[in-house]
């Protein structure tokens, strides 16, 4: 059995877009075979081609192998101190903002992602995810109408769960919200069991891991004890930016899934947010620190100030790294539609 053949076998998988693919895979690199003390690396996240069949197959064993929860601190006893003002994130003010919105017309979010082809000629693909939570897809207008049109919905379990856990996040308990989008694939990490019950979701994930490896003919790589400490931190906000970000560039158009992604990102405490401008829009840019992308490289993704929607997704080499990315960016543009005129080729 090659490769295609194993992956077109997995079929809980999540249908990423060509950005996303070469993310899972390095964090299934990273998490089963490399040095524990290595986590995710963005070098890839843009590779171009397209994402194949066991591109997807590999993001669903890699969106499986490493997923957790943050704690925080409690103060040890009273202070007598003033408490220091609250500053809301503008993070969630704007998510405050886009759910207090009036409601846009239409039935679907139609996400259209561009980024620059080896000969530097752009490529440009099409997302559109149905309030229903069909997902369809193509590489252009028409390409995407006839796949609607052949009703060729291209959806998985794992794009209903990062969505779902994105409305719960809209409109429920944020930190198990929070929770449901980091094991939106599985729960190698135990979240929520006893010691015991971890230990065996961990060596689980392993354990298929290694099936895959030995059905692929390569070496099996050395169990690896579960991550702890920074590790785990770091590769928890991996996780969680890894996969709120696919949550926004498939369903973006969908207030609820943007008021939701908004308060998830604004949770991860390696991230900054700053005020910019593109092309005279007001913009927001929010920067991952390197050290929860491997330490080569900072992602940013720039969304409009005034409705949360999605601009460009860039990755920035880190000074010195000794293992350095390239700086690549998707620019996105998306808006409300309705099924039958995309059906059509009516956008």
């Amino acid at each position: 059995m090659d490769e295609m053949d194993l992956m077109k076998k997995l079929s809980d998988v999540p249908s990423p877009s060509p950005e996303a693919y070469d993310r899972a895979r390095t964090a299934l690199q990273t998490a089963m075979v490399e040095p524990v003390n290595t986590v995710v690396r963005p070098k890839r996240w843009f590779s171009w081609p397209r994402a194949s069949v066991a591109a997807v197959g590999a993001a669903a064993v890699a969106a499986a192998v490493v997923m957790g929860t943050t704690g925080g601190s409690v103060p040890a006893g009273p202070s007598t101190a003033a408490p220091p003002p609250v500053v809301e994130s503008p993070l969630v003010k704007l998510a405050s903002e886009v759910k207090a919105a009036a409601a846009l017309p239409g039935d679907s979010s139609l996400v259209i992602g561009t980024k620059t082809a080896p000969d530097n000629t752009p490529y440009v693909y099409y997302t559109v995810y149905t309030d229903k939570g069909q997902v369809f897809k193509g590489d252009s207008a028409k390409t995407l109408a006839a796949s609607v049109a052949k009703n060729d919905d291209q959806a998985h379990p794992y794009d209903a769960r990062v969505m779902a856990a994105a409305r719960q996040a809209a409109n429920g308990d944020l930190e198990k919200a929070r929770i449901a989008m980091i094991t939106a694939s599985n729960n190698a990490l135990g979240v929520g069991l006893s010691p015991a019950e971890a230990d065996k979701a961990w060596a689980d994930a392993q354990a298929e891991v290694a099936e895959m490896f030995r059905k692929l003919g390569k070496k099996v790589p050395d169990p690896k004890p579960r991550p702890t400490g920074e590790e785990l931190e770091n590769l928890i906000d991996n996780h969680l930016w890894s996969n709120t970000t696919y949550a926004l560039f498939v369903g973006a158009a969908n207030a609820e899934v943007r008021t939701g992604v908004l308060k998830l990102l604004s949770t991860i405490k390696a991230v900054t947010v700053a005020e910019t401008d593109v092309d005279g829009q007001r913009a927001l840019t929010i920067t991952t620190s390197p050290e929860i992308l491997g330490g080569d490289g900072a992602a940013v993704l720039t969304i409009n100030a005034d409705n949360g929607l999605p601009i460009r997704d860039e990755v920035f080499p880190a000074k010195n790294s000794p293992q350095p990315s390239k700086y690549a960016v998707v620019k996105y543009k998306s808006s409300r539609v309705t099924l039958a005129d995309v059906a059509a080729g009516k956008i």
